[in-house]
C-alpha cells in the first residue's frame, strides 16, 4: 500500500488537516511564549532508564491474530524519560523490537521482523490551571513489509494529584495520521496516565496505567491499515502495570498490555504480558 498524497486528499480532510496544524502552531507558540519567561530551565523533576522487556502474547490473541497481523512474542530494548517544569512537563521513549533480527526475519515470515517504536508526549500548562495544551506522536516502522505509521494528537490535558497520592493525567484531542496505507484526519483519541506509588514489607512498589481510545476514525484509514477485514471506528490500547523498585538503581515488573481495534488487526481483542528489567540513569 502507498501513502495517500496531498493531491489526491478530500477537500473535507484538507480543512481539517489545517486546523490541526493551526492548532499546533498554538501549542509551539504559547510553549515558546511561556518558556521565555520562565527563571529557569532546570527541570523540577526528571528520570531516564534504559530497559529490556520481552512481550508474551496469549494463546488466544495469537490464535485470533494467525490471519490477520499475526503477533509473535519478542523481546525489545527501550530508552524511556520525562522531564517537569514550571511550564510544562515532558515525556518519551524510544522501543528497538527484536534488536538481534534482520528487518525481514525469513524463519518466522516476518512476524519477527526488526522493527521501531517511539513516542513523545506533552503538556504545556495553562498558567496556574491544572488544564494544559496537550500534544503527542508516536510512530511505529516495521521495516521488512516497509510499513509505517504515525499518529499526531494535539488537544487539552489536565493534571491532578488526589490526597492519597494517586496521580492523574487524562487528556482529549484531534488525531491526525501518516502511514503507507493513509495520511490524513483520523477522528479523536482520549486517554489518560496514572500511577500510585505505596510502600510494602519494607519495599517500594508503584502501579500504573496508560490507555488510549480512538474514536471517529475515517473510514479508509480502517480499511486500508488493518489486515483481512474493515476495523470498527472505535480503538482501544493500553497497558495496566505493576513495579518493584528494589534500589535506586533498579526496577523490574509486569504489565498486562491490552488492545482491541489496534495493532493492525481489526475487530479482536489482543492482550500479553511483558516483563521487564529497568537501569536507571536518572
Amino acid at each position: 500500500m502507498t501513502a495517500r498524497t496531498l493531491s489526491r486528499t478530500p477537500l473535507r480532510t484538507l480543512t481539517r488537516t489545517s486546523s490541526l496544524v493551526t492548532l499546533g502552531a498554538g501549542v509551539l507558540m504559547a510553549g515558546a511564549a511561556t518558556t521565555a519567561n520562565a527563571d529557569t530551565f532546570q527541570p523540577i523533576w526528571s528520570f531516564g532508564n534504559v530497559s529490556l522487556n520481552y512481550l508474551d502474547w496469549s494463546s488466544g490473541t495469537e490464535s485470533r491474530t494467525s490471519t490477520n497481523a499475526a503477533k509473535s512474542d519478542f523481546m525489545f530494548v527501550e530508552i524511556e524519560g520525562g522531564a517537569g517544569f514550571s511550564w510544562g512537563e515532558f515525556y518519551g521513549f524510544f522501543d528497538f523490537e527484536n534488536p538481534t533480527n534482520s528487518q525481514f526475519d525469513e524463519s518466522s515470515g516476518g512476524k519477527d521482523n526488526f522493527r521501531t517504536a517511539g513516542k513523545v508526549t506533552s503538556h504545556i500548562y495553562l498558567g496556574d490551571s491544572p488544564l494544559s495544551l496537550y500534544a503527542h506522536v508516536y510512530d511505529f516502522r516495521d521495516y521488512g513489509f516497509n510499513g509505517r505509521e504515525q499518529d499526531q494528537i494535539l488537544g487539552l490535558g489536565y493534571r491532578t494529584t488526589f490526597d492519597n497520592g494517586l496521580w492523574f493525567k487524562p487528556f482529549i484531542g484531534a488525531a491526525r495520521v501518516q502511514s503507507d496505507g493513509y495520511t490524513g484526519m483520523n477522528g479523536y483519541m482520549a486517554g489518560w496516565v496514572a500511577g500510585y506509588d505505596f510502600s510494602a514489607i519494607n519495599q517500594n512498589f508503584s502501579v500504573t496505567n496508560w490507555h488510549e481510545q480512538t474514536f471517529g476514525r475515517d473510514d479508509e484509514y480502517l480499511e486500508q491499515n488493518f489486515v483481512g477485514d474493515t476495523a470498527g471506528s472505535v480503538g482501544t490500547n493500553g497497558a495496566l502495570s505493576f513495579w518493584w523498585h528494589p534500589s535506586d538503581l533498579i526496577t523490574t515488573g509486569i504489565q498486562y498490555r491490552y488492545s482491541d481495534n489496534k495493532l493492525g488487526t481489526p475487530n479482536d481483542y489482543q492482550n500479553a504480558m511483558i516483563y521487564s528489567v529497568k537501569l536507571n540513569l536518572l
